[in-house]
C-alpha cells in the first residue's frame, strides 16, 4: 500500500492537448504535486502560466527525471519517445500514465510493460474512453444484442492550423487507423469478449505533406471468432470530408445501439477535441416482432445525467492512476489489453501496406 496522504510528486512531459489536460488535473487533484514540465518548444510556459506560474521547467526529459526524483512520470509526447521515456521512468523506480499508444511498435510496447513488472510499479494507459460512463454504457448494452456483432465506428477529423500541424507530427511515426484505432478497437474487444482472428485495411495518402510510406486516411475491418465483425475509419487533414465522420454504432441479432452525438456530430466538429468523446444520448433499438412483422417495443433513449467534458474525463484517468498505485490494483489486465489492442492496430497497418489479409 503506498502513503494515503502524501501527495504524489509527477513529472508531466509533454505539454499538447492531453499533457495540458493531464497537467490541470494533477494541479487542482490535492492527491498529487507537480515537481516539473518538461517540453522541448514554449507549450511549457504557455502550461506553466496556464497553471499559475511556480512550476520547474525543462527542455529535457532525462534532465528531469535526474533533477525532480519524482514519484510518477506522465507521458504525453509523440509516440517515437514513449518507449525509451517509459522504460527509463521505470529503471528510476517510478509509476507511470502514459497516453496511447503504449509504444510505436508491438515489440516497443511489450518491452515497457515489461519494464513496469521488473520495476513493480504502475503502468497506466490513457485509454480515456473506459472512463466515460456512456461508453461504459454503450458496451454493456452490446452484451444484450446476442451474437454475432456487427461493430461500425469511425472518427474522421477535418484539421487545420494547429490540429493538422499535429497531425502532421504524429503521421512522422503512426497512421491514424493506428493512432486513433486502439481506442475503439479496445470497445470492439470490449463488446465482443471474442479472439480476434484476421484483419484487412485499406489506406490513401491524400496529401504530400506526410512521409511518401504513411497515409492519412485508412479504415479497417476485423473478424473475430465468435463471428463478430467490425470495421473502423480515420482521416486526417484538411480535405477530409465532415459528411458521417461521427459513427458509433453496434448490431445484433437482437437489435442495435448507436451513440447519436446531434451536437458533437454537427458541421465544424470534427477536428474539436472536446467532440471525440462526447455521447449525449444513446438510442437502443429492440428487433423484436409480432406475428404481423411489426416492432414490438418503439426505440429506448437513454440519456445519462454524467456526461463529463474532456477536462473532467482526464481528471477521472488521473484519480484511476491515483486509486491503483494507493490500492495497488493489479494492472495485467490492463496492461495486456493496451498492447493486445496496438498489435491489432499494427496488423491492420501491415495489412494496407500490405494489400494482404492479416491472420491474428
Amino acid at each position: 500500500m503506498s502513503d494515503q496522504t502524501t501527495p504524489l510528486r509527477v513529472l508531466v512531459v509533454g505539454c499538447g492537448n492531453m499533457g495540458a489536460s493531464h497537467a490541470t488535473a494533477y494541479h487542482t487533484h490535492d492527491g498529487f504535486e507537480i515537481c516539473g514540465i518538461v517540453s522541448t518548444g514554449k507549450s511549457k510556459e504557455v502550461l506553466n502560466e496556464k497553471l499559475g506560474g511556480g512550476y520547474p521547467l525543462f527542455n529535457d526529459f532525462y534532465e528531469a527525471l535526474e533533477a525532480t526524483k519524482p514519484d510518477a512520470v506522465c507521458i504525453s509526447t509523440y509516440p517515437d519517445t514513449h518507449e525509451a521515456f517509459a522504460v527509463k521512468a521505470f529503471e528510476n523506480g517510478c509509476h507511470v500514465f502514459i497516453e496511447k499508444p503504449v509504444a510505436d511498435s508491438v515489440a516497443g510496447a511489450e518491452r515497457v510493460v515489461q519494464a513496469a513488472k521488473d520495476a513493480g510499479k504502475k503502468l497506466v494507459v490513457g485509454y480515456i474512453l473506459r472512463h466515460h460512463p456512456s461508453w461504459e454504457k454503450f458496451v454493456e448494452l452490446s452484451h444484450e444484442l446476442g451474437k454475432p456483432l456487427v461493430m461500425r465506428m469511425n472518427l474522421n477529423q477535418q484539421s487545420q492550423t494547429s490540429m493538422w500541424t499535429l497531425h502532421r507530427n504524429l503521421m512522422k511515426s503512426l497512421s491514424p487507423i493506428v493512432d486513433c484505432g486502439v481506442h475503439y478497437i479496445d470497445v470492439m474487444c470490449q463488446m465482443t469478449r471474442s479472439k480476434p482472428t484476421q484483419v484487412y485495411a485499406i489506406g490513401a495518402r491524400l496529401t504530400n505533406e506526410i512521409p511518401a510510406g504513411n497515409y492519412n486516411y485508412g479504415q479497417l475491418q476485423i473478424r473475430f471468432e465468435d463471428g463478430s465483425v467490425g470495421w473502423y475509419e480515420a482521416g486526417w487533414g484538411p480535405m477530409i470530408s465532415e459528411t458521417a465522420f461521427f459513427v458509433k454504432d453496434v448490431i445484433g441479432p437482437d437489435g442495435s445501439v448507436s451513440i447519436v452525438a446531434k451536437e458533437a456530430g454537427g458541421a465544424g466538429k470534427s477536428s474539436s477535441i472536446e467532440a471525440h468523446t462526447k455521447t449525449e444520448s444513446i438510442r437502443f433499438h429492440h428487433a423484436a416482432l409480432n406475428d404481423k412483422d411489426e416492432f414490438v417495443e418503439e426505440d429506448s433513449w437513454i440519456n445519462l445525467q454524467d456526461e463529463p467534458d474532456h477536462q473532467e474525463l482526464c481528471n477521472r484517468e488521473q484519480r484511476y492512476f491515483l486509486k491503483s498505485i494507493r490500492e495497488n490494483i493489479d494492472l495485467s489486465d490492463h496492461m495486456d489489453d493496451a498492447v493486445n489492442s496496438l498489435r491489432i492496430a499494427f496488423a491492420c497497418d501491415e495489412s494496407v501496406r500490405t494489400g494482404q489479409v492479416v491472420m491474428l
